[in-house]
């Protein structure tokens, strides 16, 4: 039940003292319906946001309605606990974080209430994600305009908070201008309703400007569609509707909380058309942009050459474009017509648009690695200029840059004069902090001189709020403390941010994690990368310096079925719980490192459970916009987790099975399988009975092989993984009647090899080093003896995707400075990646069939499959297949505990994608773990290419005509 009673107040100061948290937990629970966690994983999930900064809350509720947050709000003010509401937490300023309660409103508030598409309108809950409202609206005809790139994981609250903005302002503005009404409540209990016409102000909001009219009349700039800092005070002016919505939206959460929304629906495009103009450079794409604004273009996107890499070209000529998006052909030829640019591309496509909005939308994350290598940070993303200065301010804020010593790369909204940009600075020591203050100081001066915003997109949070004082001038910002002391008197919501900062330069998330200083682990010694993601004898905080990289943008945290051949992140498909998302678990081991919230080190249990459900599928290497590698995180932490006399005593056994498995299959082969028909057998070897265990074939591959003889000269060295050998001998059957029909000699290695993939999945580094250490002695001879002819140099065919992804990337990044493993890396190639390259006069058998089934999670990740595509479209298999992860990931869906998620898992893509396909659809599953996880699923059984292309081989089937 719900305690009720008055509140008394107190300075909302939260204390450090167990106990005191402790009171405050049970008073939560008492009178919350929703969930209160105020444990160490919680806390650590929600120090930080997308920004520079970290704060340590009390503890996290997630509220089920309005009167759960009525409910919280009441105990917090009774404890002078300081509260923040927070979304997705992809801020880059700073306001989500906290050292109160965090009010995680994504839980239980989540909901569209009603969509009416006469009205053109929406009622939504404040943890909405922006892509659900969309996805509701899209059927009407309809959209919520404001599309920040993180649109498939921010939240309306966010937006709102924020004043979130995205690439379609320029037609249908900033969220303020999206808003209809807003429920709210105060921190002193308040309920309102706010409105126009000064509808739901509270007492006293509306007198005070009343008493400031002339200088809410003069001190704001004028000509800024992009407006974003401090409060939007000048909305209440008599002659601007004394709306109380448009002065609330951009508050940061520190004036009140959302509980629900109306907001307004625009009418999507009915012919949308993408025009890329290519400019010189960035400035001169920055001049023109201001001039297309009267052609009524919906976007106006600047990007530069910098930025976009080896995606530029397949864009049109120029070093920097702009992506326009316009209404109709018509209205394309006019944008084109008007514009002055050295090339021009039209896109009506929707795949094709698809691809490029796809690297403007990544740029929040790719913009963090700095051309030439090294990191650059958010601290000064979002700023704005009347659109006509943009050219001129980037100018002047390049050389800022060069006369600071600092590099970054500028894109955003252009033709709102919204710049975006990452700069790398030094934030981990001292010195660079100094550094970072003052170019933050210098350049929002620069904004300032050109008559702009310091944010024009995610608010000001930490990042600006102290410098507010240069563009509004101290009467103002005084102002905005009175306005904040009406709504707020206690100063309960999300202090610190906006009204009263605390400096820019405190509290950064990068402290104690500086090189030759000390954290958790002691001194530090490795810089991120350095020797490869498995750096060996890694310190703790090297590995806090690798999970740094993580900026929080949260493209892990995508709800619902992954789209494409998106990979990341399955378990957080599957849960929906932030600490299994690749963000989450960066953020457990940043404060692992730390060691001030997770205090134990290698040894949490927190860290543990949130990587158990990590399938190591690797898809954030690749899906990841900075390329968080938690695959390789995992494996570390493992190996520490688990090392010394307690930590292997403590390992489940399933990493003495499965983890070993290759060494048991060569130790007793077909032995295993009256073992694994013994009752309780998979119990007793730590795996889950609700699985059917694979059945070791009765003959091994390199057996079969080493029985045939072939006369040929070897043109590569085939692979002979352990599934292959000892689970799937007919798949290198296949293999070796294909490649052998495209005139290529097959060899094996003399002598037994492994590249050490279940040693490393389930965090055994050392023994995955020596094992891979004897594969090179085998590759290359070292130990042969005298006749035996070495490997040396000939192109190394590998079936399986994940073994082939364990040599090109962990064999090298294990074994950093043995020179053998960078040469058998570089030798790999994939079964179609052969035949492309070793002959490419071949021609596969013509099947003329549609296809289906999964592209395994690391061949996407890691190895690419293009040119997969390209032989089954040769061959006549038509139809893509499926992405994502199957859900088996090898060990994972056999141990204990992992059932429900490795379902859920198949689920996202594999099945669906299977229940649809028509009968005659060929199966291909390439990966070991793919084809079990089908075959056990559905009954049916999935093959690798290669056995396809044998059969039909086989079956005398027409070639494909060579035009």
């Amino acid at each position: 039940m719900r305690r009720k009673g008055r509140a008394t107040r107190h300075p909302c100061v939260v204390g450090t003292d167990e106990g005191t948290h402790r009171e405050l937990a049970a008073d939560l629970r008492s009178a919350v319906a929703g969930d209160v966690d105020f444990g160490a994983s919680a806390r650590a999930l929600a120090t930080m946001d997308a920004s520079n900064y970290r704060r340590v809350p009390a503890g996290t509720v997630a509220p089920r309605d309005a009167d759960d947050v009525a409910a919280a709000l009441e105990v917090c003010r009774a404890h002078g606990v300081p509260v923040v509401p927070r979304g997705a937490g992809t801020s880059i300023g700073g306001q989500a974080t906290g050292t109160g309660v965090v009010l995680d409103l994504t839980r239980h508030m989540a909901g569209i209430v009603s969509l009416d598409p006469h009205e053109r309108t929406a009622v939504v809950r404040p943890g909405l994600v922006l892509g659900r409202l969309r996805d509701a609206a899209r059927p009407h005809g309809l959209t919520f305009g404001p599309d920040p790139s993180t649109h498939s994981r921010c939240t309306l609250g966010g937006m709102i908070g924020n004043n979130a903005c995205g690439a379609h302002s320029v037609a249908w503005g900033t969220t303020a201008d999206n808003v209809r009404s807003l429920e709210v409540m105060t921190h002193g209990g308040g309920r309102l309703t706010l409105g126009r016409d000064g509808r739901g102000a509270p007492p006293g909001l509306l007198g005070l400007v009343d008493r400031n009219l002339a200088l809410l009349r003069t001190g704001y700039p004028p000509g800024l569609p992009r407006r974003i800092s401090g409060y939007a005070l000048d909305a209440l002016l008599p002659e601007n509707g004394r709306d109380v919505v448009r002065s609330f939206v951009g508050s940061e959460g520190t004036l009140g909380v959302v509980t629900e929304a109306t907001v307004r629906l625009v009418p999507l495009p009915a012919d949308p058309v993408l025009v890329v103009l290519g400019h010189p450079d960035e400035t001169a794409a920055a001049d023109a942009a201001a001039g297309l604004l009267p052609y009524g273009p919906l976007t106006v996107e600047g990007m530069a050459a910098d930025l976009v890499g080896p995606a530029a070209k397949d864009l049109p000529r120029g070093g920097a474009w702009l992506f326009c998006e316009v209404d109709g052909e018509d209205a394309a030829r006019d944008l084109v017509r008007a514009a002055d640019a050295l090339g021009t591309a039209v896109v009506r496509d929707p795949a094709g648009q698809r691809a490029l909005w796809r690297l403007r939308e990544d740029a929040a994350g790719t913009a963090t690695r700095v051309p030439g290598g090294g990191e650059a940070w958010p601290g000064w993303e979002d700023c704005a200029v009347p659109p006509a200065r943009l050219g001129a301010y980037l100018r002047d804020f390049r050389a800022l840059l060069a006369d600071h010593g600092l590099r970054g790369t500028p894109y955003g909204h252009f033709g709102d004069g919204c710049v975006h940009v990452r700069v790398d600075f030094d934030l981990w020591t001292p010195a660079g902090v100094r550094d970072f203050r003052r170019f933050s100081e210098a350049v929002a001066a620069l904004v300032v001189a050109h008559g702009g915003s310091l944010s024009g997109e995610h608010g000001d949070g930490k990042a600006r709020a102290e410098l507010l004082p240069k563009m509004y001038g101290d009467e103002l910002v005084a102002l905005f403390g009175e306005v904040k002391d009406l709504w707020d008197p206690d100063g309960g919501l999300n202090p610190g941010m906006l009204v009263r900062p605390e400096p820019l330069d405190s509290g950064l998330r990068f402290e104690g994690l500086d090189i030759g200083g000390t954290g958790a682990g002691g001194p530090g010694s490795v810089k991120p990368g350095a020797g490869g993601r498995h750096s060996r004898d890694l310190p703790l905080i090297g590995l806090g310096r690798e999970a740094a990289r993580c900026v929080g943008v949260a493209k892990c945290r995508v709800e619902g079925p992954s789209t494409g051949d998106a990979v990341m992140c399955p378990s957080f498909r599957a849960t929906g719980e932030e600490k299994h998302s690749t963000r989450g678990r960066a953020r457990l081991l940043h404060e692992m490192a730390l060691g001030e919230v997770i205090t134990d080190g290698w040894r949490s249990e927190e860290v543990r459970e949130a990587l158990d459900l990590c399938l190591s599928c690797k898809g954030c290497r690749s899906d990841c916009p900075v390329g968080v590698d938690m695959a390789a995180y995992k494996a570390e932490f493992l190996d520490r987790h688990y090392a010394g006399i307690g930590g292997l005593l403590r390992r489940p056994r399933s990493h003495w099975t499965t983890g070993r498995l290759p060494h048991w299959l060569d130790l007793f082969g077909r032995g295993l399988n009256a073992a694994l028909r013994l009752p309780f057998a998979a119990r007793l070897a730590g795996l889950t009975p609700e699985r059917t265990l694979p059945r070791v074939a009765d003959r091994t591959f390199t057996s079969w092989f080493a029985d045939r003889a072939s006369a040929r000269t070897p043109d590569l060295t085939l692979w002979p993984d352990t599934f292959t050998d000892h689970l799937s001998p007919r798949t290198g059957r296949a293999a070796v009647r294909v490649l052998e029909d495209a005139g290529l000699g097959v060899r094996l290695p003399e002598g037994r090899v492994c590249c050490g993939l279940t040693y490393v999945s389930t965090g055994q580094l050392g023994a995955a080093r020596r094992v891979m250490r004897r594969t090179l002695d085998v590759m290359e001879g070292a130990e042969r003896t005298e006749g035996v002819r070495a490997v040396t140099g000939l192109p190394v065919v590998v079936l399986e995707p994940s073994c082939a992804a364990t040599l090109r990337t962990d064999l090298p990044e294990l074994l950093p400075d043995d020179p053998r493993a960078a040469r058998l890396a570089a030798s790999v190639l994939t079964f179609a990646e052969a035949l492309e390259t070793l002959a490419p006069d071949w021609t596969p058998p013509l099947l003329d069939r549609p296809a289906t089934g999964q592209t395994h999670c690391h061949q996407h990740a890691v190895l690419g499959d293009a040119p997969d595509r390209r032989l089954r479209r040769a061959a006549g298999l038509t139809g893509p297949l499926a992405g994502g992860c199957c859900g088996l990931a090898g060990n994972f869906g056999f141990e204990p505990g992992h059932h429900e998620v490795s379902l859920a898992c198949a689920e996202d893509q594999l099945l669906p994608a299977l229940r649809t396909a028509p009968a005659t659809a060929e199966l291909l599953a390439d990966g070991f773990s793919c084809r079990t996880q089908i075959e056990e699923l559905t009954g049916r059984r999935a093959r690798h290419l290669a056995e396809t292309l044998a059969e039909a081989l086989e079956e005398g089937l027409d070639r494909k005509e060579t035009p």
